[in-house]
C-alpha cells in the first residue's frame, strides 16, 4: 500500500512504462494497416479498419472488467487490505474466461449483425468477415488479459504491465507479416494473427501475476461477486455509449467512400497512439484516485488530479504540434493508395487537433472509474454520446467528411463537460469521510 501524497517524478515513474505499453497497443493496429496498406488493396485496407473498429466496440465494450478491476483493486490497495486486493484478480480473471466463451458462442449472430450496421461495399465487407473468422479465437484470452492489466494497474505495476505487451507486440508483428506478406491470406491472416497474439500475452501475464494466483481471499464471496458485477454494469454502458460514437464516426466517413473510409482509418491510427500515450496520465489518475478513495484520504485525491492533468496537458500540446508538422511524411509512407492518401492528408489539421482537445475528458475518466462512480459515468457518457449525435446529424450532411471531423471534435468536449458536472458530488462524498478520519 501506498500512502504517499503523489509527485511529478512518482507520476512520471509510473506513467511512463505504461505510455510505452498503450504505444505498443497502438502499435498493433499501426501494425496491422501497415502491413495491409503495403501488401494489400484499398479495399483489404478498409476491411481491416472496419473489422478492427467492430472488435474494439465489443472488446473494448467488455472494457468494464479492466476499468472495474483498476479502480476495485487500487482502492483495496489503498485500504491496505492484501487479501481482497488478490482476490479482486481472481475473480475478475473468472469473469473474463466466461464472457470470453460467451462472445465465441454467440459470434456468428454478432458477426451478421456488425456488418449490417455498416454501409460498406460489399468486398469490403467480404474482407471483414474473414478477418473477423481469424481474430474471433482470441476472445476468452483478451477479456482475462483485461482482467490483468486492471489489477497490475491498480496495483502500480506498471513495468509489468509494458512487459506483457511488448510480448504480444512481438507475436503480432512476426505473425502479420507472416500469414499477409508471405502466405498471402490477406484481412483474415491479419485476424489470426492478433487472436494468436492474445493468447500469448495472456500466458505471459499469468506468470506474471501468479503469486496473487494463490490461496487466500473470499474467492466466491456472493457479495463480493454482486459488488464487481455491480461496478462493472454501469461502466460497461458508458463504454457502449462511448465505442457507439467511434463506430458511428466511422460509418459517417465510410459514406464519403472507400477512399475516405480508408483516409480516415490511417488517421485514427495517429490519434490512438496519442491517446494510449495520453491515457497513461489518465491511468495513473485513476490508480492513484482509487487509492485515495480507498484511504478516504481527499487531499491526495486532489493532488493526484493535479499533477497527472498538468503532465497530461503539456504531452497533449506536444503531440498535436508534432502530428500538424510531421503527420503528412507518415501519411506518404502508410499510404500508397492516392485517393486515400488525399482524402489523409486533407482532413491531418482535425486529427492533429484531437491530442490538446481530449486531455480533460481523459482525465475525468481517470478519476470517475478509479473512484468507481458508477452512475456519473453511465450519465455522462449517455449524454456525451448523444450531443454528439446531434452534431454530427446536423454537420455532415452539410459539410462532408469536414462536418464528420468537426463533430468528432466536440464529443470530447462533450465527455469532459458531462463528466465535470458530476465532480463537486464526488467530493461531497468524499469530505464527511475523511473528516471522520
Amino acid at each position: 500500500m501506498t500512502t504517499s501524497i503523489l509527485t511529478r517524478s512518482r507520476a512520471l515513474a509510473l506513467a511512463w512504462p505504461i505510455m510505452l505499453a498503450q504505444v505498443a497497443t497502438a502499435t498493433t493496429g499501426i501494425v496491422d494497416t501497415a502491413v495491409m496498406g503495403r501488401y494489400g488493396t484499398a479495399a483489404e485496407l478498409a476491411a481491416v479498419g472496419l473489422a478492427a473498429v467492430v472488435f474494439n466496440f465489443l472488446y473494448w465494450g467488455f472494457g468494464f472488467l479492466r476499468m472495474a478491476t483498476t479502480g476495485l483493486t487500487a482502492q483495496a490497495d489503498g485500504a491496505g487490505d492484501t487479501g481482497e486486493t488478490n482476490a479482486i484478480l481472481k475473480r475478475a480473471l473468472l469473469l473474463g474466461g466466461g464472457l470470453g466463451l460467451l462472445i465465441l458462442i454467440t459470434f456468428p449472430l454478432v458477426s451478421h449483425f456488425s456488418l449490417a450496421l455498416f454501409q460498406a461495399d460489399a468486398p469490403v465487407e467480404a474482407e471483414a468477415a474473414a478477418y473477423f473468422w481469424g481474430r474471433i479465437w482470441g476472445a476468452p484470452a483478451a477479456l482475462m488479459g483485461f482482467a490483468i492489466t486492471g489489477w497490475l494497474i491498480g496495483t502500480g505495476r506498471t513495468r509489468a504491465l509494458l512487459a506483457v505487451q511488448i510480448g504480444m507486440n512481438a507475436v503480432n508483428g512476426g505473425l502479420d507479416f507472416l500469414f499477409v506478406a508471405v502466405f498471402d491470406w490477406g484481412p483474415a491472416g491479419i485476424g489470426v494473427g492478433t487472436a494468436m497474439a492474445e493468447w500469448a500475452a495472456l500466458a505471459l501475464g499469468l506468470v506474471i501475476v501468479r503469486s496473487a494466483l494463490g490461496p487466500g481471499g473470499q474467492l466466491l464471496d456472493r457479495a463480493k461477486l454482486t459488488s464487481l458485477i455491480s461496478a462493472n454494469r454501469d461502466i460497461m454502458i458508458r463504454t457502449l455509449a462511448l465505442l457507439f460514437s467511434f463506430a458511428w464516426f466511422v460509418n459517417s466517413g465510410a459514406q464519403q467512400g472507400i477512399a475516405v473510409m480508408a483516409g480516415n482509418q490511417v488517421l485514427l491510427q495517429f490519434i490512438a497512439v496519442s491517446a494510449f500515450v495520453l491515457d497513461a496520465f489518465a491511468f495513473v489518475a485513476e490508480k492513484e484516485a482509487g487509492a485515495a478513495y480507498g484511504a478516504r484520504d481527499r487531499a491526495r485525491l486532489v493532488r493526484a488530479m493535479r499533477v497527472t492533468s498538468e503532465l497530461a496537458l503539456a504531452c497533449g500540446a506536444l503531440f498535436s504540434l508534432v502530428f500538424w508538422l510531421g503527420g503528412g511524411a507518415v501519411i506518404h509512407a502508410f499510404i500508397l493508395d492516392p485517393a486515400a492518401r488525399d482524402a489523409a492528408l486533407a482532413y491531418l489539421p482535425w486529427c492533429a487537433a484531437v491530442p490538446f482537445i481530449g486531455v480533460a475528458a481523459w482525465q475525468l475518466d481517470g478519476l470517475f472509474l478509479g473512484t468507481t462512480q458508477g452512475p456519473a459515468v453511465r450519465n455522462a457518457g449517455m449524454l456525451a454520446m448523444a450531443a454528439y449525435l446531434v452534431t454530427d446529424l446536423t454537420l455532415a450532411p452539410a459539410f462532408n467528411n469536414a462536418g464528420v471531423w468537426t463533430a468528432f471534435l466536440l464529443s470530447y468536449v462533450y465527455r469532459a463537460g458531462a463528466l465535470a458536472l458530476y465532480w463537486p458530488r464526488l467530493m461531497g462524498r468524499l469530505a464527511p469521510e475523511t473528516a471522520r478520519g
